[in-house]
């Protein structure tokens, strides 16, 4: 059977069942190591799978290492869930009207989560996620903090959100970094139909490397003395504007 499009392999025993449990997810198949000793959790995987008819494979460990690509954290177990909803960013390269979130480096899943969250409900088209550096998409804290609507929005999952920018940024498209160096304020700032907000990890906020594709660095004034906001926060705010 051909591997279905848009497939994400999480691995590890507690992230594989947390997933199992949750009946909005599809499920193509489970991997196991057959060098794998009996455990009360790994029944309890198998019994989940076995009853969600889901197929179950087993494999030589270092098959199972090549499926997971992390054969130190995946305990011998691997789970291959389909999203429905990653898409390419050509989708939205030809429209001429699209509000996107791009996201650097966000380290900690339930802001990830959080994130998704205040983007599906609010007024973004996507939003984009590198995969290396990047909490872990599809972790029982990121689909907890996303209450299930990971699986709601459009998500480039990109290998390199460096091509993914210049891609957006030769259609002639407004990159926005959020900085608190800013001098022009987001509420004020004029933008064009095409937009992506650049959001940056929650400690270093956007990389030198990667704000050099900003076509305006905006700020969002704060009051009281707050210095800054955390991006889960941020990104809420800019959702609903």
């Amino acid at each position: 059977m051909a591997l279905p499009k848009n497939l994400l392999t999480i691995y590890g025993r507690n992230a594989v069942y947390e997933a199992l449990q949750d009946h909005t997810l599809k499920i193509f198949a489970l991997h196991l190591a057959k060098s794998n000793k009996p455990s009360p959790k790994l029944d309890k995987i198998i019994k989940s799978a076995k009853k969600r008819d889901i197929e179950i494979k087993y494999h030589e460990r270092e098959k199972l290492s090549y499926i997971s690509k992390n054969r130190k954290q995946d305990q011998g177990v691997a789970l291959d869930i389909i999203l429905d909803n990653f898409c390419k960013s050509e989708e939205f390269l030809h429209l001429e009207k699209f509000r996107i979130l791009a996201l650097e480096r966000i380290e900690n899943p339930q802001n990830l989560g959080m994130i998704i969250r205040s983007a599906a409900a609010g007024n973004i088209d996507a939003i984009i996620i590198q995969k290396r550096g990047t909490a872990s998409l599809v972790s029982p804290l990121t689909i907890k903090a996303s209450v299930g609507t990971l699986f709601k929005i459009p998500i480039i999952y990109t290998d390199s959100l460096e091509k993914t920018l210049q891609k957006f940024e030769r259609a002639a498209c407004d990159i926005i970094s959020l900085s608190l160096n800013a001098k022009e304020s987001l509420f004020d700032a004029k933008l064009s139909e095409k937009v992506i907000f650049l959001l940056g990890n929650e400690t270093e906020g956007v990389s030198e490397k990667m704000a050099k594709f900003a076509t305006k660095e905006l700020i969002i004034p704060m009051r009281r003395g707050v210095e800054s906001l955390n991006v889960a926060v941020t990104a809420g705010i800019i959702s609903f504007m």
